[in-house]
């Protein structure tokens, strides 16, 4: 199969549409090989499989839970268990493509996005790309800088699998990790220096739940009438759909086993995703009914209820585990509670409507990192920042991948002798990678017109 060919059927299989449909996610694709990249891990998963992305031997390599779709966007800083925890942590933020897979994959896909957020950023700068702000005086990162950020990314990453062959689990140590789960359960927490993860995290901390613009800029009170009584949606069109009746009182009452607290009012959500556009979902207030007059606000949250489809890798490696064969929603579950430090408070999966559902709280903080934040700017070009948050992201998943296996050091291993011999190799494959993607990306723009 040729390469344009591909694309289209690829695109067509996941987002039910070909390229030059009309559809508003292939359109934005276009705006640059990042977003491209973002809208189609699929294609990637289709070059590993057929070799034309190609990396050292990974045999004997132990598998583990993996992100599936991890580029420097799917990291974010967020408030823990979901609604539930006033804690700010920088770490994994998206696991709808998540399941069992090499850890390798996650990496070479986290590698390519750098090479990749370089580029877009110089596009944003020039003009060539769209965006919402101007940057046409700012700096930006180089792809020097962008190679140095990608071996701070393998460098934070073997240091974590250090760190877990030589302290974490000796012989002289009893197997006690339920109760001692030790560093593997830490977190990243250098918010103090000048780096472009400082200012988001200021940003952030304001909006979890006590915080000064929590009632303005939380995810409930931008989702929520905090005027009407109990709490409803706001009518906005753009965002929610009024449901029927019927609708509201079916999924009432078969949603309403997955909570504690009361469903409040519950919508159909429009638009939502990047990568889930022919996906249903609908959102939910849950909360004590409170007497009238009294506050609801800080006790109640948002939920979201989201159709899951089959995760980005199992296509193409579909016997890769047994695991996998699991239900997409239920996958998801598992995934998610084993590479997040705390779980969301909502995590639930449920089957309707002849599908799989994922049934998750909205975190009430939640700050992303958009290719601009981490690749624009005198921090990011003078003071090292996109090496900064690279090595943070490289922290985060590392031990998102050894939290699959808390008994033995096998994957941490294995991983650390294939990295140590192939880092080189690997950024260089990465490098040549995204020069596919921006090809692909220009083939996509002629199928758009």
């Amino acid at each position: 199969m040729n390469r344009k060919a591909l694309i289209i059927d690829e695109l067509k299989r996941i987002d039910g549409h070909s390229p030059g449909a009309g559809l508003y996610k292939h359109k934005k694709m276009c705006s640059s090989p990042f977003v491209f990249y973002r809208g189609s891990a699929q294609i990637f998963y289709a070059d590993l499989a057929s070799g034309r992305l190609s990396v050292p031997s990974l045999e004997g390599i132990p598998k583990t839970t993996i992100m599936g779709d991890c580029h420097t966007s799917n990291f974010g800083l967020f408030t823990e268990e979901g609604s539930f925890d006033e804690r700010l942590v920088f770490s994994i933020n998206d696991f709808d493509d998540a399941c069992i897979g090499h850890g390798l994959w996650d990496i070479m896909r986290l590698l390519t996005s750098i090479l990749l957020v370089a580029k877009h950023c110089a596009g944003v700068v020039s003009g060539a790309f769209e965006s919402e702000k101007d940057y046409s005086k700012r700096s930006f990162v180089s792809l020097t800088q962008a190679i140095e950020a990608s071996q701070a990314l393998l460098d934070s990453y073997i240091e974590i699998l250090e760190k877990a062959v030589t302290e974490y689990l000796q012989p002289s140590r009893p197997l006690t990790s339920l109760d001692e789960p030790g560093f593997l359960y830490e977190t990243f927490a250098d918010f103090e220096t000048d780096s472009p993860l400082k200012k988001r995290y200021n940003k952030a901390l304001q909006v979890v739940r006590g915080g000064e613009k929590f009632a303005d800029k939380s995810s409930l009170a931008k989702a929520a009438d905090i005027t009407t009584f109990p709490l409803k949606f706001k009518r906005d069109e753009k965002k929610f759909v009024r449901l029927s009746d019927s609708t509201q009182a079916q999924l009432y009452e078969t949603l309403s086993p997955y909570f504690y607290h009361q469903i409040l009012d519950i919508v159909g959500r429009v638009g939502a995703g990047t990568g889930s556009v022919n996906m249903s979902r609908y959102y939910a207030i849950v909360g004590p009914r409170f007497k009238e007059g009294e506050t609801a606000l800080v006790h109640s949250y948002v939920v979201e209820i989201k159709q899951q489809r089959e995760a980005a890798p199992i296509y193409y490696f579909p016997n890769f585990h047994p695991q996998n064969t699991l239900d997409p929603a239920h996958l998801t579950v598992k995934c998610q509670r084993r590479m997040q430090r705390r779980a969301d408070y909502v995590l639930d999966h449920a089957v309707f409507d002849n599908n799989h559902w994922l049934i998750r709280s909205r975190h009430h903080a939640r700050v992303g990192i958009d290719p601009e934040h981490i690749g624009i700017g005198k921090v990011n070009t003078q003071k090292g920042g996109l090496s900064f948050y690279a090595n943070a992201c490289g922290q985060e998943l590392a031990r998102a991948h050894c939290r699959a296996d808390r008994y033995t050091m096998d994957y941490e291993k294995g991983m650390l002798a294939y990295l140590n011999q192939h880092a080189k190799t690997l950024i260089d494959t990465s490098i040549e990678y995204a020069e596919q993607v921006e090809e692909d990306w220009r083939t996509l723009q002629a199928l758009e017109g």
